[in-house]
């Protein structure tokens, strides 16, 4: 068994969205067929708890939107052109000792997050990107600026294809395991819809400052709530 989540859009939630996790019997193994089990199995149980339908973003989605919406095919505009999202993401990165490492915009993604600089440079302390930096907290928040930016572009297509004729309940991502990440585009995906659907899609992303605060806002409220229930969690 394991337990996976599934993000709900959500414009009446702190943070726009919602998770909620599943126990599911796990096929292991890497061969496609397997990986596309455990989506099955996944979505199978959200929708025994009322939680359907639901889109895998990932390249083992069988849907094209899913597959279009996997950050691996993701690209980022900045000064240097487009760059794949995982370049902009590692390339960003500010350390106590180093940073950040433009140079691995231009390299390939793979090698991008190999770079034993990332390991070697101290804590990691900011983002910065095109100028701005992007404090830790909220923990996801530059990540999902950077998805959100390279699907920003193709917000029509995807208002009909996610939210259209199929209105979906929430986004899956298989390889994503809360134990081990933070970030998971399925999860900036539920952000995207949650904002498209509040009418807040293009204020939020007409510049970075106004993301954050917006997103820093939705993050303290959640803080608050939370403690004001006694269940406070660092």
């Amino acid at each position: 068994m394991a337990e996976r989540p599934v993000f709900i859009p959500s414009v009446d939630t702190p943070g726009f969205v919602k998770v909620v996790s599943f126990d599911i019997p796990w096929a292991s193994g890497f061969a496609p067929v397997q990986k596309q089990k455990n989506v099955k199995s996944l979505h199978a149980a959200a929708a025994a708890g009322g939680y359907a339908p639901l889109l895998e973003i990932s390249t083992k989605s069988e849907e094209r939107a899913g597959r279009h919406l996997s950050a691996f095919h993701l690209k980022v505009q900045s000064e240097h052109g487009e760059i794949p999202l995982e370049n902009a993401f590692q390339g960003s990165k500010v350390f106590e000792h180093g940073g950040p490492y433009t140079d691995l915009y231009l390299t390939d993604p793979r090698s991008a997050k190999r770079d034993p600089r990332l390991q070697e440079s101290g804590r990691l302390v900011a983002f910065e990107f095109e100028g701005y930096e992007f404090p830790l907290q909220p923990m996801t928040s530059f990540y999902d600026w950077l998805y959100l930016n390279a699907i920003f572009p193709h917000r029509v297509w995807l208002r009909d294809r996610i939210d259209g004729q199929v209105r979906y309940a929430g986004f899956t991502d298989i390889e994503f395991n809360p134990n081990k990440s933070v970030n998971c585009q399925a999860r900036s995906c539920a952000l995207f819809v949650a904002l498209m659907r509040a009418n807040l899609l293009e204020k939020v992303m007409s510049s970075a400052e106004i993301f954050l605060k917006t997103m820093s806002e939705q993050s303290r409220r959640r803080a608050v709530r939370v403690e004001q229930s006694g269940q406070l969690h660092f």
